[in-house]
């Protein structure tokens, strides 16, 4: 073969391997759920994110297999992208929260890649975490102690806040909600998005959040209530 011929030769092979290689990109462009699986990442979501609602014995429909939760998929995919589930029932950045349940970006993509890739369950069996385990008997009522406000209200000494627990609102509402201090700066509390009296949660502040007096609270609609929480005892006016 002649130097011409064998650099035609390897030039048509090279071709061919940046011809496939392209294939292989775009394909992995076009399906970006191939590599994610239910046994080892969708399922460790769903565990802990969904379960203590979607489980034999819950308040929704079983999630906990991959048989359960296949035929779901295209309703986990709006519900997940809406931030519907799970129900949080608030827009996240807007205040922070150390029971924040609501998934976070990386998890919304890792669940609607897996859907968009075809919900695979994987194959092997071995990367499937163990079912979270739910003790009945954990279940408490609510009864924190705190100030109730409706409407926007001035506290009148000082409050250290340690979370906000909805004791009233519309269902679908939403509410910013928000602490004018004194000195003229803004907190922001809670934005209450779509909410559902259903819900049913508080949010519990990462650090209180310690108001002087004079603080206004700002944002609850009249005839809503919000219960400021708190051990300590304060007036509104």
């Amino acid at each position: 073969m002649s130097i011409t011929h064998r650099w035609l030769h390897l030039s048509r092979v090279y071709a061919v391997v940046v011809l496939l290689a392209g294939l292989s990109t775009g394909l992995r462009a076009h399906n970006p759920g191939a590599n994610i699986t239910w046994n080892r990442e969708v399922s460790r979501i769903v565990y802990e994110r969904c379960a203590s609602c979607h489980r034999p014995g819950g308040t929704a429909f079983s999630l906990m297999t991959y048989q359960d939760a296949r035929p779901h998929a295209a309703a986990i995919n709006d519900a997940v992208l809406s931030r519907r589930m799970p129900p949080w029932g608030a827009v996240k950045g807007f205040g922070d929260f150390r029971n924040d349940q609501g998934l976070t970006q990386e998890q919304i993509e890792l669940i609607t890649d897996w859907i968009e890739g075809g919900t695979p369950r994987g194959n092997n069996p071995n990367a499937l975490p163990a079912p979270p385990k739910f003790d009945s008997s954990s279940a408490r009522t609510l009864s924190p102690k705190g100030v109730v406000v409706s409407g926007d209200v001035t506290i009148d000494h000082a409050l250290t806040l340690d979370g906000l627990l909805p004791e009233k609102v519309p269902d679908g509402a939403s509410m910013q909600i928000i602490a004018r201090l004194p000195n003229g700066s803004i907190a922001p509390l809670l934005w209450l998005y779509e909410y559902r009296n259903s819900y049913r949660h508080p949010f519990l502040f990462r650090r209180p959040i310690k108001l002087p007096p004079g603080t206004m609270i700002r944002g609850v609609q009249p005839g809503a209530r919000l219960l400021l929480m708190s051990d300590q005892g304060a007036k509104s006016r």
